[in-house]
């Protein structure tokens, strides 16, 4: 479904990504794990298009993404839930989700979408009506991931989705991205929780001064404890 390779990426004269390659198979849950400031995010914010500045190649159902902007690959079928949630002031948990459908093709359904997500995200389905901002943590990432999921999207790409979240809600958070997955949604995750992100997914690859170190089945890559303890302690 998506392929990376030899991805170059800069924030100014900073040359962050340094010929990243990485591959995404329908269906699956791959994750980026390593040490903070590795690179993890900017291999998303690159494939969503969010860096200026980007030069190899990404390959999404047969469509170059280099070169195209944000609503192209949006369009495409590509998610994106940043690290910071992004949650609108002011606007209720239902306003907030209808915003994932601003630029979407799936506009017309977007009372059974609405629905759809609600059976999803129980918690949200009893705050729909809710200022969102009043929610927890937890729970304001779960609209996050909900309004993503509001296009539709063929892969949902996740920053850090644990981050400041209570240990109940992310279990329950990583119980839905299983139930995704069995939907037929593709993820691609940044987690530092790094024993709860290999246990969940099918492969995964260590980022390492914006490069990938090792890649593997994230069973093999969970067992190993010395890659966990070179690559990916805070």
């Amino acid at each position: 479904m998506l392929a990376v390779r030899d991805l170059n990426a800069w924030y100014g004269s900073s040359h962050v990504l340094q010929g990243v390659s990485l591959d995404v198979a329908r269906g699956e849950i791959v994750c980026l794990i390593g040490r903070n400031g590795a690179g993890k995010t900017t291999i998303l914010k690159s494939i969503m298009g969010l860096i200026g500045k980007t030069k190899g190649s990404i390959v999404f159902e047969d469509n170059e993404l280099i070169g195209r902007p944000v609503h192209v690959r949006f369009g495409l079928g590509l998610g994106y839930v940043p690290e910071e949630r992004r949650i609108v002031p002011g606007l209720t948990v239902r306003e907030n989700l209808r915003l994932g459908l601003v630029a979407s093709p799936n506009k017309a359904k977007e009372a059974e979408l609405i629905d759809r997500t609600a059976t999803t995200f129980p918690r949200l389905a009893e705050r729909l009506d809710q200022m969102a901002m009043t929610m927890s943590g937890g729970e304001q990432q779960m609209l996050a991931i909900a309004r993503a999921m509001m296009s539709d999207p063929k892969i949902i790409m996740l920053d850090e989705p644990s981050e400041g979240i209570m240990p109940v809600l992310v279990d329950e958070m990583f119980e839905l991205f299983h139930a995704m997955k069995k939907q037929g949604t593709t993820l691609l995750l940044v987690e530092q929780n790094v024993e709860l992100a290999l246990g969940i997914a099918d492969r995964a690859y260590v980022v390492d001064q914006g490069t990938i170190a090792h890649e593997g089945k994230a069973a093999d890559l969970l067992a190993d404890a010395s890659i966990q303890e070179r690559y990916c302690a805070v």
